[in-house]
């Protein structure tokens, strides 16, 4: 008979994987938000062309790091999301084709919620 779902202790298993992932995401984000927060190099006894360009890139990085806080921000949603359907006993169960997605899937890619074959 094929399983339905994975045992209580390899959703153990995935839980821990997923709150190291979920630690280390935070973690990120909180430096990317940091890093945008506090962006103001002093460049008062340049030049004003100088400036002008050093103006022009830091508003190039803060758009660029926008960017990836937002990603990184999708990411900690999929994880916590991950968790919610451990929980509720769903996790590992591919949205589309009701199978399990196989444990090396979901280990490089925890919060996955289509199998190889479904997402093809």
């Amino acid at each position: 008979m094929e399983k339905v779902r994975y045992s209580e202790e390899e959703l153990q298993e995935f839980k821990e994987l997923i709150l190291e992932k979920l630690a280390k995401a935070q973690r990120e984000y909180d430096s990317l938000r940091a890093s945008i927060a506090g962006d103001g190099n002093d460049t008062t006894d340049t030049s004003r062309t100088f400036n002008a360009l050093e103006e022009a890139a830091g508003v190039l990085n803060r758009e660029e790091t926008a960017q990836l806080c937002e990603r990184q921000l999708k990411f900690i949603t999929n994880l916590r999301n991950a968790l919610l359907r451990i929980e509720n006993g769903t996790y590992g169960i591919c949205r589309k084709t009701g199978k399990l997605i196989p444990k090396e899937r979901l280990r490089a890619v925890p919060h996955a919620t289509l199998c190889i074959e479904a997402k093809q």
